[in-house]
C-alpha cells in the first residue's frame, strides 16, 4: 500500500517531466539548433524552467515530489549509466591532472565565498559555508550533504539551494559559447566544465553541447570532484563544529564512495572489457539519455522565479561572484596546472 501510494505521489510530476523531455527531443532534432550545437539536455532544461514559472501553483504542488525524485534518484541512476560510454582508458587519461585541478578548484572557491560572503556581502557564515559548498562542489547535492555538518535552519539551506542552481542552471548555456575562445581542445576544455560547473547533469549537458570527447573528459572529472565531498565535509565539520558529540559528528558525514560513482565505476569498468552485448548497451544508452533528460526538466523546473524571489539578493550576489570565479579563476588554475604538468 505505502509503495502504491508513493508512487500515485510520484507520476504526475514524472508525466509532466516526460512530456517536456520527449518535447525537447523533439525540438533538439530542429536543424538549425542541431547546427548550433544546442542538445537535448540544453532544451530540457529551458522547457523545465519555462514549465516551472508559467505553471498554475496547484500544479507545482502536485508535480513536487515526482521532480524531486527526478533531480535526485533518476539524475543519479543517469550519472552511474552514463559510465557505459566510457573506459578505462579514457579516465586514466585524466590522471593527477583532474584530481589537482578538482582540490585547487574547491580550496579557492570555498576560501573565497567564506571570506566575500561574511565581509563583502555581510552574510553569516552558515549561508556563505552553504553557497560556497554548492558552487564549489556539486550544486544543491552539496548544499544538503553541508546541511548537517552546518546545522543550518532550513530557509538559509533553500536559498543555497536557490542560489547554486541558477547559476549552475546559467552555465549550460554559458561554457558552450565560450569554447571556441579560450583556446582548449575538447579534452582540455572537458577538464575545465568538469572542474568549474556545478551539477553533474549541467556538466553533461554543457559537454554535450561541445562534443562527445569534452563531454566524456567532463563528467570524469566531475565525478572525481563529487568524490572529494567526503573529505571536505570532515574538515567542514571541524571548522564549524561546536562540542557536538562523536555521534552527531559520525552522522553528519557523506557516504564515502556515493552509491552513483559506484555504479559508474562498474559501469565504466564492464564497458571496457566489452562484456555488455551490442543490443543491450544500446538499450542502456537510450535509457540513460531519457534519465538525464528528465532530469535535467527537472532540475529547470526548480529554477524559477519564486526561487529567486526566495533567495533574496546578497546570496545571489555571492553566487553571481562564485560563478565568476569558476568561470575565470578556474579556467586559469586548468591552464595553469596543464603547463605545470605537461
Amino acid at each position: 500500500m505505502t509503495i502504491r501510494i508513493h508512487a500515485r505521489q510520484l507520476l504526475p510530476g514524472l508525466a509532466a517531466l516526460g512530456v517536456l523531455a520527449l518535447l525537447a527531443t523533439a525540438v533538439a532534432a530542429a536543424p538549425a539548433l542541431a547546427h548550433a550545437g544546442i542538445g537535448v539536455l540544453t532544451v530540457a532544461i529551458v522547457l523545465g524552467m519555462l514549465a516551472g514559472n508559467l505553471a498554475p501553483q496547484r500544479w507545482a504542488v502536485r508535480a513536487a515530489p515526482g521532480a524531486a525524485f527526478a533531480q535526485r534518484t533518476l539524475l543519479r541512476l543517469g550519472v552511474g549509466l552514463y559510465g557505459l560510454r566510457l573506459t578505462a582508458q579514457q579516465i586514466s587519461a585524466v590522471g593527477l591532472r583532474g584530481v589537482l585541478i578538482d582540490a585547487l578548484v574547491i580550496a579557492c572557491t570555498l576560501g573565497l565565498a567564506l571570506w566575500a560572503g561574511t565581509r563583502w556581502f555581510k552574510l553569516d557564515r552558515d549561508t556563505a559555508l552553504l553557497v560556497g559548498t554548492g558552487s564549489a562542489i556539486c550544486g544543491a547535492a552539496a548544499v544538503m550533504a553541508a546541511e548537517p555538518v552546518v546545522k543550518a535552519p532550513p530557509h538559509k539551506v533553500a536559498m543555497a539551494v536557490a542560489t547554486v542552481t541558477i547559476f549552475g542552471s546559467l552555465s549550460i548555456l554559458v561554457y558552450p559559447l565560450l569554447f571556441p575562445r579560450l583556446g582548449l581542445d575538447p579534452s582540455q576544455f572537458g577538464i575545465y566544465i568538469g572542474s568549474t560547473v556545478h551539477e553533474v547533469a549541467q556538466v553533461v549537458a554543457a559537454g554535450k553541447a561541445v562534443s562527445p570527447q569534452a563531454a566524456d573528459q567532463a563528467v570524469v572529472v566531475k565525478l572525481i570532484r563529487v568524490a572529494l565531498l567526503a573529505p571536505v565535509m570532515l574538515l567542514l565539520a571541524r571548522l564549524v563544529r561546536t562540542g557536538g558529540t562523536a555521534e552527531e559528528i559520525k552522522a553528519a558525514r557523506p557516504p564515502l564512495l556515493p552509491w552513483f560513482i559506484a555504479l559508474f565505476i562498474a559501469a565504466a569498468a564492464v564497458n571496457s572489457f566489452g562484456w555488455v552485448p551490442a543490443p543491450l548497451h544500446d538499450a542502456l544508452l537510450r535509457l540513460d539519455a531519457a534519465l538525464l533528460a528528465l532530469a535535467m526538466a527537472a532540475l529547470g523546473w526548480a529554477s524559477s522565479l519564486r526561487m529567486m524571489r526566495q533567495a533574496g539578493i546578497r546570496p545571489l550576489l555571492l553566487g553571481a561572484l562564485l560563478f565568476g570565479f569558476l568561470l575565470v579563476g578556474g579556467y586559469g588554475i586548468n591552464r595553469v596546472v596543464t603547463a605545470l604538468l605537461a
